[in-house]
């Protein structure tokens, strides 16, 4: 369920946040346990689980945290896939209620369309000389919604490619041989959906869409006319100019600012809670769950 307010509401947000994480449950490469020790272990007071399309990692998470009596406030999330003109734009969507039927029946037609489109990519590969794709990437997918990542992961055991990067470069990121245009939900459903389940929108990670900034500033107009709560500024890899932009956005638009890790593996370029501190003159995604 949502958070509530308490007396030490603000003390809470005061420690390490981290609004953007991944379990095995969609693309990241530690169980929610696993991810829960991670976080314990990095002294991140507030995380947010935010898996692809899927908030099968929430339960398994509390459950945890509550059996090892560990001091962590877990936030529930999810993060949408949404389309936009010829871009795949993902909406996170935080302090949400797992349980809300709206919610429900969106994951069911997004992980529908996930599958859909994991069998397209697999039948590419078929006719690229790989039979074996698909039901690779599905074995390492799990129990966990199958994405991209497990098809490059695939290619990457399979010595088909030196790393993960070059699996979309060469096969099945945009405008290669095995890619597949998404049939994702518009991020106005996603948006509507997050908000009747209680939660609020925030736009993933901005400045890493592949736009200019006339068409990213476009994006964020017509997010926050959508009824778009706020903007994830701050993440681990950005430059003084990156920050300054998506602050700017923040208070041209009145956007809340959120933060976030978008951790899936450990890594030395990215991990749990590194580099994550808002503005002073940004408004936290947080204030609005008082």
């Amino acid at each position: 369920m949502p958070l509530k307010s308490t007396d030490n509401f603000t003390e809470m947000f005061n420690g390490r946040v981290d609004l953007h994480s991944h379990t095995n449950c969609s693309d990241g490469g530690l169980t929610p346990q696993e991810l829960i020790e991670r976080a314990v272990n990095f002294q991140i007071d507030v995380l947010a689980i935010t898996d692809h399309d899927t908030t099968a990692g929430l339960d398994i998470a509390e459950s945890y945290i509550k059996d090892k009596n560990y001091p962590i406030t877990l936030v529930d999330g999810i993060e949408i896939s949404t389309r936009w003109h010829n871009f795949e734009i993902h909406i996170v969507g935080l302090n949400i209620n797992k349980d809300s039927d709206e919610l429900k029946r969106l994951v069911a037609s997004q992980q529908a369309s996930r599958e859909q489109r994991a069998i397209d990519i697999g039948n590419k590969l078929t006719k690229c000389g790989f039979d074996w794709a698909y039901e690779k990437a599905k074995g390492l997918a799990g129990e966990g919604s199958i994405t991209r990542a497990h098809f490059a992961k695939a290619l990457y055991q399979h010595g088909v490619v030196n790393n993960l990067q070059a699996a979309f470069d060469k096969y099945i990121g945009k405008g290669k041989r095995a890619y597949v245009k998404p049939n994702w939900c518009d991020i106005q459903t996603a948006i509507a959906v997050i908000h009747q389940s209680g939660g609020t929108a925030v736009m993933a990670h901005p400045i890493r869409y592949d736009m200019t900034t006339k068409w990213l500033r476009k994006l964020v107009i017509e997010f926050k006319q959508a009824g778009g709560d706020g903007l994830e500024i701050v993440l681990p890899q950005m430059n003084n100019q990156q920050r300054d932009l998506m602050l700017s956005f923040c208070l041209e638009y009145e956007l809340h600012a959120s933060l976030g890790s978008d951790f899936h593996y450990p890594s030395k370029w990215s991990d749990l809670g590194r580099n994550l501190v808002l503005p002073e003159k940004s408004t936290p995604i947080w204030t609005l769950w008082q």
